[in-house]
């Protein structure tokens, strides 16, 4: 806040003189020289790119094990300072927390590359993904604070399911009942961050961290049930008998029950709705397989599922959801109508009618958006 807008503030009328001395006084003692710091952050950033450069140009010249030695020191180092400083470094900063477990997740991470390089080994990217989520997921779920962790948490853990998915299938190409289920229960895993997070958000002073957590698990989970419902309208399922039947049915099972544990842990309404939508997403997993090829009936199973998180966002209060689901909803309703009519592109007159009836659904979602939409999203 500048003195110019106090002074303004002062000069209409809007506070008297002595709050105007004390916002000037708490703003002089609490002013950051971004200067002085965009100076101090221009300069750490040439010295570490010139080091970064000489150490990439000598790459080959320092043995191997130096610099495996080197790295390692670097993880201990970090998760050290997380281990035993993090209540310091919190009170001082939070984002100095951040930037620490941000630093010893990634060096983690890169050290696995760094040790393939150095003794010419290779493996499927899903194992050092798993052997990092082993060894650094605890750590980051024991000090993140930000949805920036939160992220890194589910993001490396979706990441390692379907790459481990990815690598089955390239591995054989022959399916089976046991090995579709146990891709299915892996890819469907992530969600049982939901319950975690639902369970320790009220329990912890970090509650951000596993708001943000439980809200992309719950992210991931409607994702997937939308992404079968494309599939369903699209290419269809059923190439692998009920193979595709039952790991469809585990799928949306383990999120039922992921909605259902975050139900039994945040009773009040926001998790009600939460688990509700969960379980919506896993209800409509094995619904997508009976709707397979049929392009209305997935269309119409994606805007069941779409106005049921609309419905949930109503009850829970959640504006920016309600909008979000509306928007979906009429984006899918304009591919839908392509869909059913193709033709309209291959004339000049059908793209004009496409384009009034895109304008026509813009125009009605906004209206409801505004219309409908919660007045405020209280915190989660």
């Amino acid at each position: 806040m500048s003195a110019r807008k106090i002074a303004e503030w002062h000069a209409a009328g809007l506070i008297d003189a002595g709050t105007r001395d004390r916002l000037l006084a708490h703003e002089a003692a609490h002013a950051r020289p971004l200067l002085l710091w965009a100076v101090w952050g221009i300069g750490a950033l040439a010295i570490g790119l010139g080091l970064v450069s000489v150490i990439a140009a000598n790459w080959e010249d320092i043995p191997g094990t130096l610099r495996l030695a080197v790295h390692l020191a670097a993880v201990a180092g970090a998760v050290g300072a997380l281990l035993w400083r993090e209540t310091a470094l919190a009170a001082k900063s939070p984002w100095a927390v951040e930037a620490l477990a941000f630093v010893a997740a990634a060096l983690g991470l890169t050290f696995f590359g760094h040790l393939g390089q150095v003794y010419q080994t290779s493996s499927p990217l899903w194992q050092p993904l798993a052997l990092w989520l082993v060894l650094f997921v605890p750590l980051l779920l024991l000090t993140g604070r930000s949805w920036a962790t939160a992220l890194a948490v589910l993001g490396g853990a979706v990441w390692c399911a379907w790459e481990y998915a990815s690598a089955s299938n390239s591995f054989t190409a022959q399916s089976s009942l046991a090995r579709d289920l146990w891709l299915a229960f892996v890819l469907t895993l992530p969600v049982a961050f939901a319950p975690l997070a639902a369970w320790a958000r009220g329990r912890s002073d970090r509650g951000d961290f596993w708001t943000r957590l439980e809200q992309l698990a719950l992210s991931y989970a409607v994702g997937c049930a939308s992404l079968a419902a494309a599939v369903a309208g699209s290419e269809g399922f059923g190439d692998s008998g009920n193979s595709e039947w039952a790991s469809l049915l585990l799928g949306g099972a383990i999120m039922v029950l992921a909605g259902l544990g975050v139900v039994l842990a945040r009773p009040g309404t926001s998790g009600r709705m939460a688990g509700a939508i969960m379980a919506g997403a896993g209800l409509a997993l094995p619904l997508a397989y009976l709707a397979s090829d049929a392009t209305v009936g997935a269309a119409l199973l994606f805007f069941a599922l779409w106005g049921g998180i609309a419905a949930a966002a109503l009850v829970a209060q959640w504006r920016g959801v309600f909008q979000m689901a509306v928007g979906v909803t009429a984006l899918r309703l304009i591919v839908l109508s392509f869909e059913l009519a193709a033709d309209l592109l291959m004339s000049g007159f059908g793209l004009i009618l496409s384009g009034l009836m895109i304008l026509g659904i813009a125009w009605v979602a906004v209206r409801i958006s505004r219309r409908f939409a919660p007045p405020e999203e209280p915190a989660a």
